[in-house]
């Protein structure tokens, strides 16, 4: 595949697509969370030799070690990567050694619901000095519309060696350049059914040479490449996937609200509406939005909106509704046992999950932790169950400082509240035991008694 004519530009990008293609270029991922470890893993599969980047020497320790931290990756997996040749490493000088650089680091919100691009930007800062010719730099971390172009690409080319630039289209074609896409990521933390390699990988690069380099480098490992007209375009489609759902689970937890309210079941409502073979997908009611992605993206979008003198009224009307659905869990857990005879204050609940969706160990924007927080603020003594989190400290948004409690006295607490369904409970024990139980998830569907509360 000729990317250009001939060029002292064609023959540096040629030998990079090359290697690409032959699998014989060293790739480092930068972020080795959620996103980057199995980017990692499954880079090292195919072949290549990976260098993991991060800049918390614990993780970096673990994976030398050949451990892991992810409960959905076993430690075999790290030693199968390690015997291929990947390593950790806190070291970014090391980054000069690499052809490819793929960035996969948080991009939360500030405490404002603006945009946070800090681990971006103090990524950027940290590798430019040691880029090099020819290499290519790709950004995963779902952001809004032009951040590649307005923030990554000028930090990179302030601070990269003297001489060297980001590629841009039209440029001289004896350019000392680095090469820019954007790529966003598409796990689904617990999602077994779909391998990571058969999700297809969307790329937009800046400009046709690095759009080509990228689609070499993820089309080895993923069964199927979407390539898109530029970054913006990549960076949007993230953000339609993310609101997508949102805006749809918005409008099933409203309706959620108002068939309690009518005394209607809204989980047998949507499996018979489900049975239409076309024109319906099922999304379902629950006790607010978690993980990195869904809470997040919409508001990214609604920011960058402003820029252009648009208001984005379905995502604010979503966020508005899917952010109300902790205090409606709280309220319910109130008038339940009020029904019961007993106040908020002073009263023993315990929450069963505390990740943000069921069978993983993610907290991430969990509504369990912001529940748990309203309960405390409401005067009641809280515990916490999850399998996957013997302890829950510290994070970006909460302190709790809590310890996992066992099942053994379900009976000594006034009411257990279901706040994510995790296999691994046995749901008719629970009720069984329990004094009242708050099911947010519907995970006791099918159970009959006058304990269970559905919220």
């Amino acid at each position: 595949m000729n990317l250009v004519t001939v060029s002292t530009q064609t023959r540096q990008a040629e030998r990079q697509l090359e290697k690409l293609q032959a699998k014989t270029a060293k790739v480092g991922v930068i972020g080795l969370g959620y996103v980057g470890l199995p980017l990692s893993l499954l880079l090292s599969e195919a072949g290549f030799t990976v260098q993991g980047f991060d800049i918390d020497a614990r993780k970096v320790d673990q994976l030398e070690d050949g451990k892991s931290y992810i409960f959905r990756i076993p430690a075999t997996e790290i030693e199968m990567a390690r015997s291929q040749g990947f390593r950790a490493t806190t070291d970014f000088s090391k980054i000069s050694e690499q052809d490819a650089i793929i960035m996969c680091v948080p991009t939360p919100l500030t405490d404002h619901r603006d945009p946070d691009l800090s681990f971006i930007q103090k990524t950027a800062e940290s590798i430019a000095p040691w880029l090099v010719r020819g290499q290519l730099v790709v950004l995963e971390s779902t952001t809004y519309p032009g951040t590649t172009e307005e923030v990554l690409i000028p930090i990179l080319d302030r601070g990269c060696p003297e001489g060297l630039q980001a590629y841009e289209p039209g440029m001289d074609v004896d350019a000392n350049v680095f090469y820019v896409a954007f790529s966003p990521e598409r796990e689904d933390p617990g999602n077994n059914t779909v391998a990571r390699r058969d999700i297809p990988k969307v790329i937009g690069g800046h400009g046709a040479v690095a759009g080509k380099l990228a689609g070499a480098l993820y089309g080895n490992i993923f069964g199927r490449t979407v390539a898109v007209s530029s970054t913006q375009a990549a960076e949007m489609t993230k953000l339609l996937e993310n609101i997508y759902r949102c805006v749809n689970i918005a409008m099933v937890n409203e309706l959620k609200l108002l068939s309690l309210r009518m005394g209607i079941d809204i989980w047998e409502v949507i499996d018979a509406a489900a049975t239409k073979p076309f024109g319906f997908q099922p999304f379902y009611p629950g006790p607010g939005l978690g993980g990195h992605c869904i809470p997040i993206d919409p508001f990214y979008l609604s920011w960058k909106a402003r820029e252009w003198n648009f208001h984005t009224r379905f995502i604010e009307l979503a966020g508005e509704i899917n952010e109300g659905m902790p205090r409606h869990v709280v309220h319910s857990v109130s008038e339940a046992l009020n029904a019961h005879r007993k106040s908020m204050n002073g009263a023993k609940v315990l929450v069963l999950g505390v990740a943000y969706k069921k069978d993983i160990d993610d907290l991430r924007e969990s509504p369990s932790l912001e529940i748990i927080e309203m309960l405390q603020e409401e005067k009641a003594t809280v515990d916490y169950n999850d399998p996957y989190f013997p302890t829950v400290g510290r994070g970006r948004h909460y302190d709790l400082g809590m310890t996992c409690t066992p099942l053994d006295r379900l009976a000594d607490y006034d009411c257990v509240v279901i706040a994510t369904d995790h296999s691994d409970y046995d749901y008719e024990a629970i009720v069984r035991n329990s004094q009242l139980v708050v099911d947010t998830r519907n995970a006791t569907r099918g159970i009959v008694s006058s304990k269970i509360v559905r919220c």
